[in-house]
């Protein structure tokens, strides 16, 4: 059975919101619900994921992977959640979306044959990646 929903714990969820919501575009994620201390994104198929704020609280970090449709979504995840946001005028904004490179998109063969994944680390560490499995 598939897996419903998950909540990720962050330590900035203003920061979070604004990396996810860049990073999840080319998947169609949106943020769809919003709580206090709490975001919820989601697709025209529900809300999956959820980020939590631990107010500054650093919590043990994981990996979560995205299902993305084509190598086009994994490239456009990788690629989104690497650029820069903001402007040189505004030095404090001008910087990568949050994420730091964990692993460029590519086919990953040690996995599965037909396992084409990205790979980043999110502003808390967590490793995130979008993968793809092509038809073989």
């Amino acid at each position: 059975m598939p897996i419903a929903h998950t909540t990720l714990l962050v330590s900035d969820l203003a920061a979070s919101k604004a990396f996810y919501t860049t990073a999840l575009a080319p998947l169609g994620y949106i943020v769809a619900l919003e709580f206090p201390g709490t975001v919820g994104f989601g697709t025209p198929l529900g809300i999956d994921f959820w980020l939590k704020d631990t107010e500054g609280v650093k919590v043990p970090r994981i990996h979560l992977a995205f299902a993305g449709t084509s190598e086009k979504q994994v490239d456009g995840f990788h690629a989104a959640a690497l650029t820069m946001r903001g402007n040189e005028a505004d030095a404090g904004a001008y910087r990568k979306a949050g994420a730091t490179c964990n692993g460029p998109p590519g086919l990953r063969p040690q996995y599965a044959p037909n396992y084409y994944g990205g790979f980043v680390k999110d502003l808390d560490g967590h490793n995130m990646e979008c993968v793809h499995f092509k038809p073989e």
